[in-house]
This record gives structure tokens, C-alpha cells and sequence, in this order.
């Protein structure tokens, strides 16, 4: 999350709403997001709704959920997804605002 924060207002001046999903409850993300300052919406999916929906992998051996990146045009239509194989296979953020600026032009 550090990295999204790092270049939030890139994402903000692309029209871009950043949301993370993750599998904690909601007293939790609170706590996290306070403590962290995050600009961006923390969503909390303990039950896992969010993560059927898009089809993130869980993998137990792996620690988890595996990280997934989806870009959501403004007509509710998935335009990238890109799912992780470890813990630490995500974008660069230079690559999701890359692809932004192709949907915005």
C-alpha cells in the first residue's frame, strides 16, 4: 500500500478512485488506515464477498490472498486484472497509470 500512497494524486489526476480490498474487519482496516494515514479507500472483506466477485486467489501456503490489481471504467466494466503469484508479484504503478492514461485517451 505504500506504493499506491506514493503516487496516489498520479492516480487522482487520471480520474482513478483508489480502493483496497482486504481480508480484515472493519475495526481493523479503521485502525490500519488511521495509523497509516492512507488517502484512499480501504474496503474490509472478511467473508471474502469481494474476492469471489473478481476472482482473487487464496492460497494458504502462500500467506493468503494472492494480490490482484482490476482497473473499473466508470460503466462498472473490468478493463485489466492482473493476478499475483506471490505476496509481491504487483504492478508497477507506473504500468497501472500507463494503462490509465490509455483508457482515458
Amino acid at each position: 500500500m505504500a506504493q499506491l500512497r506514493q503516487d496516489y494524486q498520479e492516480f487522482v489526476k487520471r480520474q482513478a478512485q483508489v480502493i483496497v480490498v482486504g481480508p480484515d474487519d472493519a475495526k481493523a482496516f479503521q485502525a490500519y488506515w488511521h495509523q497509516h494515514d492512507l488517502p484512499f479507500v480501504g474496503l474490509p472483506d472478511p467473508k471474502a464477498s469481494v474476492l469471489k466477485l473478481y476472482g482473487q486467489e487464496v492460497n494458504l501456503f502462500k500467506l493468503g490472498r494472492m494480490p490482484a490489481q482490476v482497473i473499473v471504467d466508470k460503466a462498472g466494466v473490468a478493463r485489466f486484472v492482473y493476478y499475483g503469484h506471490s505476496m509481491s508479484d504487483i504492478p508497477e504503478n507506473a504500468e497501472v497509470l500507463s494503462l490509465l492514461d490509455q483508457l482515458n485517451a
